[in-house]
């Protein structure tokens, strides 16, 4: 019988989280957490015969969140240019796991068409020894750049 070895289980702080901006490379090592969800659309159809509803998939709606240390402006540079002209930036991130316990080795995920929702633009907090900020996205499509290997 074949099993998870706890080891072999993905640590969610090893791995590397990069922006890439206008052919730029940015090590986002402030970031404390990324997710990225994908959402199908579907539709309901009635079929004759049958008292259930079937579903059809037509589409798919790609959303995230990141969490990091308010230490740098990257972000509220670009959602500025947004605010004052009207520039709008998509951008790409690279999200790696990487847990060197572990056999399950690496998976790349690359986010693309990655475009800022929400974000934190200014923040004071006397009982925070570590300010954070937490950003919304949406993105348009994302590849599969390194699977985990089969265990």
């Amino acid at each position: 019988m074949s099993y998870l070895r706890a080891k072999d289980a993905v640590g969610g702080a090893m791995g590397t989280c990069f922006a890439i901006i206008d052919g730029e490379r940015y090590e986002l090592m402030q970031v404390k957490e990324v997710t990225a969800t994908v959402k199908k659309t579907k539709t309901e159809l009635s079929i004759l015969g049958l008292t259930a509803k079937q579903v059809k998939s037509g589409g798919w709606s790609g959303t995230g969140k990141m969490k990091a240390y308010y230490v740098s402006s990257l972000f509220r540079e670009m959602m500025l240019k947004y605010m004052k002209n009207g520039e709008d930036l998509f951008f790409e991130l690279l999200i790696t796991n990487e847990d060197p316990d572990s056999e399950a080795g690496r998976q790349s995920v690359l986010l693309k068409g990655v475009n800022l929702d929400e974000m934190v633009l200014a923040a004071l907090d006397v009982d925070s020894s570590a300010l954070e900020e937490e950003m919304t996205f949406t993105f348009e499509d994302a590849e599969l750049m390194e699977s985990f290997a089969a265990l």
